[in-house]
């Protein structure tokens, strides 16, 4: 069948130039066999099943049917290398040329995917993503760095939900491509920079949804080596929940959405209320069950009571001073009984000793006496012996010491003479 050709000079209407397109390519291209990568994979509540088939140089949109997709062995994933059969045609409501699809024979995994895998294994042998690494984020951050674009739809989440849950909360835009060969340089860049100046508690790093390569820039090297290197708490917001991309797995927590990551580090504002409602309602409970108890305790100190207790108790301790009394003047007595008896004892034994040391000092001194008399020159007088002295006094126990005319005396037992030396001594016995 030959496609219908416009007149050069004819004024054709949009859908008239889309209706022929539509009309021309599933003329000459009704069936068709394209080889190429998957990405951007979604699927309608209704079943059908959109995805975009690439390789380096083009990009295709394909579908597939639910009455097709209902019968694949699987369903084909981002990165997937897949070959696809169908035909193609014009979506007219956008003037888009797509592959709709009949069948689907996998080849194995994508070029993208792969590189991916690759550094994934890299990054885990050096350890950036180790658990053990990851800060916990937290839950009332006083200032919140946002490394996103300032005009895509991630941001607009973002304060949405921080000014609805926790509008005291500083928020610092650091601005960023977030798409395109520019755009993971300066995320890392803007990374540096929040550490540098201190700037953040917490940063949110990620973008709205896309296709695998829209989120390429988050899989960057230095994207990656910038999240795990930040001394700031990270949290990866990429893409929606099912997209992913390697600074995940260096952050310290991977948020599903940009909204769930404003969520995360905010606190909500009814939340915090309720918690101070029930603070107080606590606080209240706690001081009317103090002050019940300090009047309970109260009323049981009237004045005739407490004259009860007091004389209760003066009446205890009197009795105890009065015991106390007792035992002390018995114990004096007793004190003083003993030290009467010690005195007595003592007085007697030092009696006793005084006589028995006078006996026998009187009994030695007449000893010593008669032993003295019996040593004393006095007593040898007594039996007819006498002493001679000169009138010095001095003994003269030689006669040759008496010199003719030298006086003398003489003492006897009975008394003394004074005599004259008529001649020296003969030497004679």
């Amino acid at each position: 069948m030959e496609s219908r050709r416009p007149d050069s000079k004819q004024v054709l209407t949009v859908s008239q130039i889309t209706g022929i397109l539509k009309e021309t390519l599933e003329t000459v291209f009704s069936t068709v066999h394209v080889q190429g990568e998957v990405s951007g994979f979604k699927a309608s509540a209704q079943g059908h099943l959109y995805f975009t088939l690439k390789d380096a140089g083009a990009c295709i949109s394909c579908v597939i049917w639910r009455s097709k997709a209902m019968f694949l062995p699987q369903r084909p994933k981002d990165g997937d290398k897949i070959t696809v059969s169908g035909q193609l045609t014009v979506y007219e409501p956008r003037g888009q040329y797509q592959i709709v699809c009949n069948s689907i024979e996998f080849s194995g995994t994508g070029s993208i995917l792969a590189e991916l895998e690759r550094r994934k294994k890299l990054y885990e042998a050096e350890g950036l993503f180790d658990p053990s690494r990851r800060r916990p984020i937290p839950s009332h951050p006083k200032r919140v760095g946002i490394i996103t674009s300032p005009t895509g739809a991630a941001i607009k989440d973002i304060m949405n939900v921080l000014e609805r849950r926790s509008s005291g909360v500083d928020i610092i835009i650091f601005p960023a491509v977030v798409q395109g060969p520019e755009a993971a340089s300066q995320i890392a860049r803007r990374i540096a920079q929040a550490n540098e100046f201190c700037a953040a508690d917490v940063l949110i790093v990620g973008r709205g949804g896309g296709s695998i390569e829209d989120l390429l820039p988050f899989s960057e090297d230095c994207v990656v080596r910038a999240v795990s290197a930040s001394q700031i708490p990270v949290i990866s917001a990429v893409g929606h929940e099912i997209d992913w991309a390697l600074c995940d797995y260096a952050a310290d927590l991977r948020a599903p959405t940009p909204s769930a990551a404003a969520e995360l580090v905010s606190g909500s504002r009814s939340e915090q209320l309720d918690q101070v409602q029930s603070l107080e309602k606590s606080m209240k409970m706690l001081v009317l069950s103090r002050i019940r108890d300090a009047r309970l305790v109260v009323s049981q100190f009237s004045l005739d009571r407490v004259r009860h207790v007091l004389d209760s108790r003066l009446s205890s301790v009197r009795m105890k001073s009065d015991e106390l009394v007792s035992r002390m003047n018995a114990l004096v007595s007793s004190r003083i009984q003993n030290s009467k008896q010690r005195a007595q004892s003592a007085e007697q034994s030092c009696i006793h000793a005084a006589r028995t040391a006078a006996m026998s000092g009187r009994a030695r001194a007449e000893k010593d006496i008669e032993a003295l008399k019996a040593l004393s020159p006095l007593s040898v007088l007594d039996r007819g012996y006498s002493i001679v002295s000169g009138i010095d006094r001095r003994t003269i126990s030689k006669a040759t010491d008496l010199k003719a005319g030298t006086e003398f005396t003489v003492r006897f037992s009975d008394g003394r003479i004074a005599a004259v030396s008529k001649g020296e001594a003969d030497g004679r016995q």
